[in-house]
């Protein structure tokens, strides 16, 4: 995903030039190539979270227990159901690696919606202006695309089906987020987050180091500076 979107922050340095509306890069031009490579990062972040271990296999976005149950977890295994734990661990990172490749249309959908005006406060954000433009656009519709994928996979463990159960109890005396009190919809936004994440890692290296990118839309932008 670095080398892809690289050429995405190679026009957050040439924004001044395009304001000078060099006559080799217009407007349009930059958009357009902004677009494109926007594409092709978030296709990628879908691709490398999307798969066996996507989540799972990461500890930068591997799901782990609620807190609730994080704080119960050694009574909870001294009663001999540390297995069960571990199932539970397991299934909400497995529903979550089904739940992202749902995000593909929705991520590409909000890179074609994006107008002049939205390139151009994207170009000269801050370091999260695309995880944040991403975020904006996708995240409620993502939202109700991913709970039912989660829930189809959480719903067979009876632990989850336990914790709903106690939590929502416990949500109604205020001690626990409401957003909490079902496995699927903490699931969701641990998914959401996580893929959130991705992007803006990716982001925030590739605006540290501009000028390493390469491919012909870079050589186009550097090409129209130097002149």
């Amino acid at each position: 995903m670095r080398s892809i979107l690289r050429a995405v922050l190679m026009f957050a340095v040439c924004v001044p030039a395009w304001a000078a509306g060099l006559d080799n890069l217009t407007t349009t031009e930059a958009a357009g190539g902004l677009k494109e490579a926007l594409t092709q990062g978030a296709s990628r972040a879908v691709e490398l979270l999307g798969r066996d271990g996507g989540f799972l296999g990461n500890p930068k976005v591997r799901i782990p227990l609620p807190s609730a149950l994080e704080q119960a977890e050694p009574l909870i295994r001294m009663a001999g159901r540390g297995k069960d734990l571990d199932a539970l661990v397991t299934s909400m990172n497995r529903a979550a690696e089904a739940a992202v490749p749902e995000a593909k249309t929705l991520l590409v959908g909000a890179v074609r919606q994006m107008g002049v005006e939205d390139a151009k406060r994207v170009l000269t954000g801050g370091d999260d202006s695309v995880t944040a433009y991403f975020r904006d656009k996708t995240q409620a519709a993502l939202t109700d695309r991913f709970l039912p994928i989660v829930k189809k996979h959480t719903e067979q463990l009876a632990l989850a089906g336990q914790y709903n159960r106690l939590a929502s109890q416990v949500a109604s005396f205020g001690v626990m987020k409401p957003e909490d009190a079902q496995i699927e919809n903490y699931v969701t936004r641990k998914a959401l987050d996580g893929l959130y994440l991705m992007i803006a890692e990716e982001e925030r290296a590739i605006r540290a180091d501009p000028l390493s990118a390469g491919g012909a839309l870079a050589k186009k932008v550097f090409g129209a500076l130097g002149r």
